[in-house]
């Protein structure tokens, strides 16, 4: 009788996002053989894996930042806005603090190094998965050190952020849209335009990726989470 025996745990279900064939075939050799993990697919660029239906199907991706075509980091802004509860783990050769927050601005819950141990990737994809955001130890030390630097500015007092301005800085680093911060903050669109145009004034930037980047840099705002 099967009454009452529980159903087998479901595997995780994975994509790789990688442009060097033998890393790629690498990763995908060491989850298809890992006991509770399946991949459906290994692409070479974002173009390609955006092409195909697996997205909306997979638990996890696995991405490198510099492919051909469109970068890691827009991959995971794309995949961030169309699957918000996906978990994105960058797994690259770039350790630079840019592109650190970069990822971690557009929606990455968690940043490899090539170099990570086979049982170590396995355990970030799981971590990932369930909620947390792993990191390579070095990666970690970085995003810790930045935040534990004493809080200075290079902004004139002219130019610093008042405190609704921060607010509404840390709601576009959590992808909100324009209408969604006016929700929150009780504001119509047009006032959240308003101070959108006066936080890119101040920090001098002319996009959100680049307010964000550097609102993290002088740490006006956390990173998301």
């Amino acid at each position: 009788m099967n009454a009452g025996k529980s159903a087998p745990p479901q595997n995780l279900t994975i994509i790789i996002i990688e442009d060097n064939r033998y890393v790629r075939e690498a990763m995908h050799a060491v989850l298809q053989s890992a006991a509770g993990f399946e991949v459906l697919g290994a692409f070479e660029s974002c173009e390609l894996a955006f092409a195909t239906d697996k997205i909306a199907d997979c638990d996890a991706v696995l991405m490198d930042i510099g492919l051909p075509g469109m970068s890691g980091i827009d991959g995971v802004r794309y995949l961030n806005a169309r699957y918000p509860d996906l978990a994105i783990i960058m797994c690259t050769v770039y350790d630079d603090d840019e592109n650190i927050f970069d990822a971690l601005c557009a929606g990455a819950v968690g940043y490899l190094l090539k170099k990570v141990a086979p049982e170590d990737l396995l355990k970030a994809i799981r971590d990932a998965v369930g909620g947390g955001s792993p990191m390579t130890p070095n990666i970690a030390r970085k995003v810790i050190k930045h935040f534990q630097k004493p809080a200075t500015t290079h902004l004139n007092q002219d130019d610093e952020l008042t405190e609704r301005e921060i607010e509404v800085l840390h709601l576009l680093a959590h992808g909100k849209s324009y209408a969604a911060i006016g929700g929150e903050l009780f504001l119509s669109v047009d006032g959240v335009r308003y101070h959108i145009r006066h936080i890119y004034e101040k920090l001098q930037v002319n996009s959100r990726t680049q307010a964000i980047a550097k609102g993290l840099k002088e740490r006006l705002i956390q990173p998301p989470r």
